[in-house]
């Protein structure tokens, strides 16, 4: 039957962690939260974690630690719950690494049998970075067990609650582990678990009707000591296949991440060559746009030059001619009026034949024309350049397809083996609960055993020492007592 609860302080008896409440008097925040969530979580060794967040509270004022501890909220249901509790006849306790300012606080407001905490070192009225206390150094479990042994009761007479991986210990050590709001490192473990951040979850636990409690932590086992050995054997041949089995799917998920992560380097890789071919074509096509400029202007400057040189009268003079020609072949005229437009034509041509160009506009419009077709050749090379890089990129982007293809079958297949091997490990905790399990049934089953023994002893010595005092009495009425006798006066400290 449960006699004794004792609960962590931090997020179980209040809502909230004392130290990163104290963390917002210095500005370390971040710093201290950080280090508290990897100590929650198993990461870091609790002491070492709790030395390093409190040598951040160096110089914080003694009298403003003081008021944010006032502040410091209960947890949901604690004063009603622990006030039943204790209406039931349970003793409660708090094991917990924070500190006597705020653990005496709790003692007096939720009237606690036992407080066990640490203290901070203050100096001149400011902390001086230090602490000290049973629970730096020590275990949760070790004072669990100093506790049990001062109120003489068992583990199985024990209930802990906790929410993290400094809670471990002490939940292992109990006849009744509970979770509460806990992180999963503490779950494993716990042979009960509540979600709910409300206090009075608990009430139901320890229900003093129905006994679920005493029930839990005091159940007996089924099975003998040797099946129950025999069973853990099995639990741990079938653990250590699942552990194997798991490992193998992780090593697995290790070389497809590896596949993964080598296929999407080479997609980088890709990549940067694709966009430096296309700042490269970029670079042509300016170059090509350039050079179509500087042609389109000297070919403007040619045929403005072409022009003025007596080209554009020359090429009215043509149309004209033309024109005649197509009247005096299309149309019927008398022969006065045809003869008008033959001698015009005549004339016409007469006077194209005799116009002579302007030279040296000439040969300016020609170096015009030159440069045109210079700066169009340029056009032509580049734009080939241009069309060789652009192919190129193009080349790259087709590899990138290719091989993020390749990339997600890889990513793919790594993500159904880690859920493999995570199905597997959950079977992995599942195995070490049961073994936690046997192990709990084969101590309550040498604890019987060993108090079964205590009792014949207890009976032998009894009947010991009444033959031993029933010896004594008629030794002091004179009869002789033999060597054996006289040995058994000893042993019992009757002579």
């Amino acid at each position: 039957m449960i006699k004794l609860i004792a609960f962590d302080l931090d997020n179980v008896l209040i809502d909230g962690e004392v130290i990163d409440e104290m963390a917002k008097l210095t500005g370390v925040e971040e710093e201290i939260s950080k280090i508290t969530s990897q100590a929650m979580e198993g990461k870091i060794d609790f002491g070492t974690a709790l030395k390093q967040r409190v040598s951040l509270l160096k110089g914080a004022p003694v009298e403003d630690i003081n008021k944010v501890m006032l502040e410091i909220p209960l947890m949901e249901g604690a004063k009603d719950s622990v006030k039943e509790l204790k209406k039931r006849g349970y003793k409660i306790a708090t094991i917990t690494g924070s500190f006597d300012c705020i653990a005496q606080r709790m003692k007096d407001e939720l009237d606690l049998d036992y407080v066990y905490s640490n203290t901070l070192q203050e100096e001149d009225g400011v902390l001086t970075g230090e602490v000290t206390g049973p629970l730096i150094d020590g275990s949760k479990k070790e004072i669990l067990q100093e506790l049990m042994k001062l109120e003489k009761l068992s583990a199985e007479e024990c209930a802990a609650v906790g929410d993290g991986a400094n809670d471990v210990s002490m939940l292992e050590e109990a006849g009744l582990g509970i979770a509460f709001n806990a992180k999963p490192v503490l779950k494993e473990i716990a042979d009960v678990i509540v979600e709910k951040k409300d206090l009075k979850e608990l009430l139901e636990i320890f229900d003093e009707g129905s006994e679920k409690a005493s029930k839990k932590a005091e159940e007996e086992p089924k099975e003998s000591f040797p099946e129950l050995l025999s069973k853990k054997k099995d639990l741990e041949k079938t653990l250590k296949e699942l552990t194997t089995k798991r490992d193998k799917l992780n090593d697995e998920a290790k070389v497809f991440r590896q596949e993964r992560d080598e296929l999407n380097s080479q997609i980088r890789g890709n990549l940067d060559n694709a966009l430096k071919y296309r700042d490269e074509r970029d670079q042509i096509n300016q170059e090509v746009k350039k050079y179509k400029k500087l042609r389109d202007e000297a070919h403007q400057a040619y045929k403005k030059m072409e022009w003025t040189s007596g080209r554009r009268e020359a090429v009215q003079i043509e149309d004209e001619i033309k024109r005649l020609e197509k009247t005096i072949e299309t149309r019927v005229l008398d022969i006065r009026k045809e003869n008008e437009l033959v001698k015009k034509v005549t004339d016409l041509r007469k006077k194209l034949q005799g116009m002579q160009e302007d030279e040296e506009s000439r040969s300016e419009a020609l170096k015009h024309k030159e440069v045109s077709e210079g700066h169009h050749a340029k056009v032509v090379e580049l734009s080939d350049q241009a069309q060789e890089t652009h192919e190129k990129m193009l080349e790259y982007f087709r590899n990138i397809d290719e091989i993020r293809n390749q990339a997600d079958a890889a990513h793919q297949k790594f993500i159904e083996t880690r859920e493999n091997a995570n199905k597997v490990h959950d079977e992995v905790k599942a195995t070490f609960g049961k073994i936690r399990k046997a192990n709990k049934g084969m101590d309550r089953v040498k604890a019987k055993e060993r108090s079964a023994e205590d009792e014949i002893v207890r009976k032998k010595n009894s009947e010991e020492k009444e033959k031993a005092e029933e010896i004594y009495r008629k030794f002091l009425e004179g009869k002789k007592v033999s060597t054996e006798e006289l040995l058994l006066l000893q042993k019992h400290n009757i002579v």
